[in-house]
């Protein structure tokens, strides 16, 4: 998981209030429930000492945020009277939260955000396609592309001499036009750094499309005749697809960091091995263990890089302030362009502490065989 969305934290000194809030609109009195649970967190921020600046701010945000359909949560972040980062959740949050502290409490936020995989989907037929782009930040584009030729394209059978040039006109008005749809996929693709692009709806057209496709796109090409552009087609099956592809991709790319963790002999394994990692900016990726009851803590200096499990260990730093464990793991891993792999529980029952590192090179001082 990339974690530059969330540079503008570390940007601004704290201390941060954070807010996490089950924003659903599914009963008649959602709006009222809203403002009364708000209410209650708003509460909880003014007895942990959060400025009234900063509370009027956040409730601006929750307030008067843009409803969506069903169910959903949100995620706002503020310090000294400023809003600096709001997200939606796909979902209710756990449960509701309300704290304030030194650093923004985002470790929710990205085992609820999980793996982001880039996408771009092409419901096509053979006079254009409608598209549509998702990026890694869930932020959506679309695209409705209209063929060039709109002469004969249908393959009539007229009969007599010229129904070879019939055929030949409307096959070459199909290639045409997906042309056109393949350079607006591409150009999509390109521009959200697409890692599943999804071909839906004619078979012909689709055909077309993915034969088009530059060769650096052709593995991520999945292929369909799921969907319809007709007005008022069923897209069920080609959501479910979408979504399942897109999960098989969040999949492999966990699995990958999995694997690379493992080949490591143990290094990078622990507590102390990341912290001492983070330490000399040689962390490629961090694995994490998604434990909403955790509660370890760090010490941190001002620099992304000033992070350790004993003051000592910050000799630098004058005033070393005691935070959050996971806290401060992303606030390392953000100030060093590092990632970060959530895990559930099952999917690493044996990574110490909860926590690794792929690391970006091995050093050999280190104990355990050169690395953290």
């Amino acid at each position: 998981m990339q974690l530059s969305f969330l540079r503008p934290l570390y940007g601004r000194p704290g201390p941060w209030c954070s807010v996490y809030l089950d924003a659903s609109l599914d009963t008649e009195d959602a709006h009222p429930a809203l403002h009364l649970r708000w209410r209650g967190l708003q509460q909880q921020l003014a007895e942990q000492g959060a400025d009234e600046q900063t509370i009027a701010a956040l409730d601006g945000v929750i307030r008067g945020h843009d409803p969506m359909p069903g169910d959903y949560g949100l995620a706002v972040f503020g310090t000294r009277g400023r809003v600096v980062l709001s997200e939606y959740l796909s979902a209710p949050p756990r449960r509701d939260l309300a704290a304030y502290a030194p650093l923004p409490h985002v470790m929710p936020l990205l085992a609820q955000r999980g793996e982001q995989v880039a996408w771009v989907r092409v419901l096509a037929d053979r006079t254009g396609a409608d598209a549509m782009s998702v990026s890694a930040g869930g932020v959506p584009r679309r695209a409705h592309v209209v063929g060039r030729e709109s002469y004969q394209l249908r393959r009539v059978k007229p009969g007599g001499w010229s129904q070879s040039r019939y055929q030949r006109a409307a096959m070459e008005a199909w290639h045409h036009n997906a042309g056109d749809v393949t350079a607006a996929t591409v150009e999509l693709a390109e521009r959200v750094g697409a890692e599943v692009v999804v071909v839906a709806g004619d078979v012909r057209a689709t055909g077309m499309i993915a034969a088009q496709m530059p060769e650096r796109w052709q593995d991520m090409v999945v292929r369909t005749d799921a969907g319809s552009r007709a007005g008022g087609a069923d897209q069920t099956l080609l959501d479910d697809l979408t979504v399942q592809t897109i999960a098989e991709v969040a999949d492999q790319r966990v699995t990958a960091a999995l694997d690379r963790f493992g080949m490591q002999e143990d290094v990078g394994a622990g507590l102390d091995a990341v912290v001492s990692a983070l330490q000399r900016n040689q962390v490629d990726t961090m694995l994490i263990v998604d434990d909403p009851s955790a509660n370890g803590e760090l010490w941190i200096g001002p620099g992304a890089t000033d992070i350790a499990t004993d003051p000592t260990q910050l000799p630098t730093v004058t005033d070393p302030e005691r935070v959050r464990a996971d806290a401060a793991l992303v606030r390392a891993l953000v100030g060093t362009d590092a990632e970060l792999t959530v895990l559930g529980p099952d999917e690493a029952p044996g990574l110490v502490d909860g926590v690794g590192a792929v690391l970006r090179y091995v050093d050999p001082s280190t104990p355990g065989r050169g690395g953290a």
